[in-house]
């Protein structure tokens, strides 16, 4: 994943705008905060079935991003393999960048 990008989550986690970890990340979507979902690539299979079975029924944008668990807990100061987005300015343009390179990422609808 391209650091600008890794940068700009941990910008966000040190504003605040972004939830850490699958418990914090299904109460953000089930309160209407969460507005981007991110994984990493190496999620455990257990904790993504988790995480898309809860939050499924919120309709959110689900991405799995191109970098690994380390590599993302690195640029947010926090042990992260899925976060959610909760501004929805942030997300649209974190969603924007990730859609202009997709070599960053995979969207699934399916997911």
């Amino acid at each position: 994943m391209n650091s600008n990008t890794l940068g700009f989550l941990g910008l966000l986690r040190r504003a605040g705008k972004i939830t850490i970890g699958c418990e914090p990340v299904c109460e953000s979507a089930r309160l209407g905060k969460a507005r981007l979902l991110l994984m990493a690539e190496d999620i455990s299979a257990n904790t993504k079935k988790t995480v898309l079975r809860r939050t499924k029924a919120y309709y959110l944008h689900t991405y799995i991003i191109r970098c690994s668990k380390q590599e993302l807990s690195n640029a947010l100061g926090k042990q992260a393999a899925v976060i959610s987005v909760d501004d929805e300015k942030a997300a649209l343009s974190l969603e924007k960048k990730l859609a202009d390179d997709k070599e960053e990422c995979h969207y699934d609808d399916q997911i």
